[in-house]
């Protein structure tokens, strides 16, 4: 009996109320699973993730390696910018079952809807034609051959998976590929950070009063708040809500609306941070050994892994190298995805990637369109550094009038019925798109002057 009653206590406790109940099933409910974790975020985490593409990684290494650890204080400003205007866009999705281009095409004007639309596909194809071509040259740093193979390797797979593969498990291998961004944490251990110095550049803004620190802070801006992210996070949330029976948009069903924003407010946040912190990381790599070895000149992300072998090893250069290809493999897919969203839902057609091919066949053949047009690009003479600072021209040009737009919609009564965004993520929004403003601006200032 003594027996039995030591082995009943390692397998039951007692509750406060006398309520006995099996020990193994505590401790199975205290136990913390990295892999639930992952899939238990959402558009917020992949939307983040993606925001850290080869061609924001170019940005953020030419940033430390130009002005050292006295620019990671940019990283604290853009934070809270781009949570605030993300949880927006994700909660127009959420409550109207729609993404950005839906609503405009309900709500506002066509000729608006087609000009944000075409600047949106010109802009996301020349970024995936510049993210294939930095994926296409750190694989060449790895493992030799030629680049151009590389493209088309990268690019006709990215397609191939979004059309052909099943929504969730490709929602799935896009998540496990932001874990790729862990690389640029890695690279730190190469590193020799003075860390008391890069604290300080984070804490306390140190300005230089020249065309060449506006300039960078433009590009960062316009790297962090993108209007690609804007559509695609706000479809995906409409998109969740399509493949789950359950769902329905909250205008139409309200209840569970709190528990809805919550997540959604939880998810953004992670996947903001997540990307704030790994553009930290790069930032502070690139300005404890480049900008250290006085190597200010980088012009690509594939050039900052390079520059990185005669001063952290080998080993450092490989792992750059392999955090460009990973996140190239999940941001390409996001581009061409947000672009695919806007052009469908702008036209009314039927959208998403949990439809079959044959269900969705002009928005997947949009999808195809503007990644192929992006491959073609890299056959051409096409400078592609070139090429990517037009495009963060036409991002930031753009930015603007969807921001403004987007703002204007969610406190529209008759698109967000009840659920009208206010309070400081409102008031946050705007601030984010008087910053946009003001980047334009600048942008515009640097370059006719």
């Amino acid at each position: 009996m003594a027996n039995r009653t030591l082995s009943n206590s390692r397998h039951l406790k007692r509750t406060n109320s006398g309520h006995v109940e099996p020990a193994v099933k505590a401790e199975q409910a205290r136990r913390f699973r990295f892999r639930d974790a992952l899939m238990a975020l959402g558009p917020g985490l992949i939307t983040g993730a993606s925001d850290d593409d080869p061609s924001g990684i170019g940005t953020y290494s030419q940033a430390g390696a130009q002005f050292g650890y006295g620019i990671g204080w940019t990283m604290l400003l853009t934070f809270p910018l781009m949570a605030a205007i993300q949880e927006i866009s994700a909660r127009v999705g959420r409550v109207t079952g729609h993404g950005i281009s839906g609503n405009a095409c309900r709500h506002y004007s066509a000729w608006l809807l087609h000009v944000v639309v075409t600047l949106l596909f010109i802009a996301n194809t020349i970024n995936i034609a510049a993210d294939l071509g930095a994926m296409a040259d750190a694989t060449k740093l790895l493992i030799g051959g030629h680049s151009i193979t590389y493209v088309l390797l990268f690019g006709v797979t990215s397609v191939a998976a979004q059309i052909f593969l099943d929504y969730k498990r490709y929602v799935a291998v896009l998540k496990w590929l932001t874990l790729s961004l862990f690389a640029y944490v890695a690279a730190l251990a190469f590193a020799k950070v003075s860390w008391g110095e890069a604290l300080a550049g984070i804490l306390f803004p140190r300005v230089d009063w020249s065309f060449d620190y506006f300039t960078t802070i433009v590009a960062i801006l316009g790297t962090t708040i993108s209007p690609y992210l804007f559509f695609w996070q706000a479809s995906q949330e409409a998109e969740d809500q399509r493949v789950d029976k359950t769902k329905r948009p909250l205008i139409e069903k309200h209840y569970g609306a709190r528990r809805e924003f919550s997540r959604i407010r939880a998810d953004t946040i992670v996947g903001m941070s997540f990307s704030n912190l790994i553009a930290l990381s790069i930032i502070v790599t690139a300005a404890a050994t480049l900008h250290a070895a006085g190597k200010t000149d980088i012009k690509s992300s594939a050039e900052a892994a390079e520059a990185l072998r005669p001063i952290a090893g080998a080993f450092a250069e490989a792992i750059f190298a392999l955090g460009i290809v990973g996140t190239g493999l999940l941001a390409i897919p996001v581009l061409a995805g947000a672009t695919a969203y806007a052009v469908g839902e702008g036209r009314r057609w039927p959208v998403g990637l949990a439809r079959k091919p044959k269900e969705a066949a002009a928005f997947y053949a949009v999808l195809a369109l503007s990644a192929g047009i992006g491959i073609a690009l890299n056959f051409t003479p096409i400078n592609p550094i070139s090429a990517l600072y037009w495009s963060a021209v036409i991002n930031g040009v753009l930015a603007v009038p969807v921001m403004v737009l987007l703002m204007f919609m969610a406190r529209r009564r008759d698109v967000m019925g009840r659920f009208v965004v206010k309070g400081p993520v409102y008031w946050l929004g705007w601030l984010s798109t008087g910053a946009m403003l003001l980047s334009v601006v600048a942008m515009g200032v640097g370059f006719f002057v």
